[in-house]
């Protein structure tokens, strides 16, 4: 098993161990409602420090029950790891294209490079051919040339090689 299955499979076993040992321990039996939200515990615990105590603000829609304000929630809760999931998904994509487009690169440079190192190679061996065949015919230098000086290497420009000779 992988490093990233292991850890997968713990965080599972943790978010179930989460979820299963509150039912489990029996958490909350001594209260009428044993699971309610945040927000309803620190009203119930404010009214009871301080009866006279009146909220600041009201909230904009109050839902005619429970259900439909826990629906709200849920919904509430299902943008919100859409949005996150849209995020991380977006910039999981860009960096692999990114990734794929730096690969492509290395590969056409690697290509242009053994293009490049095969068209050096094959021009060395035409030059040391062709110096081989005028030692072999006695041309070696200028000699025998008329009046044009012989290109000996291949990074010589043309102007240098079409030049007349001056004696």
């Amino acid at each position: 098993m992988s490093r990233n299955a292991k850890i997968n499979a713990l965080l599972l076993f943790v978010v179930a161990a989460l979820a299963v040992l509150p039912l489990a321990l029996g958490l909350g039996d001594h209260k009428e409602e044993p699971f309610t939200g945040a927000d309803s515990e620190a009203e119930t615990a404010i009214t009871e420090i301080r009866p006279d105590y009146e909220p600041w603000f009201s909230p904009l829609y109050e839902p005619p029950s429970g259900e439909i304000e826990s629906a709200l929630f849920a919904l509430q809760a299902a943008l919100g790891a859409g949005v996150l999931a849209y995020y991380f998904g977006l910039h999981r994509g860009r960096r692999q294209g990114e990734l794929r487009a730096l690969a492509q690169r290395d590969t056409t440079t690697s290509t242009t490079s053994t293009t490049s190192a095969a068209a050096k190679t094959s021009t060395t061996a035409r030059t040391s051919q062709s110096t081989e065949s005028d030692e072999k015919t006695g041309n070696a230098g200028n000699a025998g040339n008329t009046g044009n000086i012989a290109r000996s290497h291949p990074s010589e420009s043309a102007s240098e090689a079409s030049a007349p000779e001056r004696t």
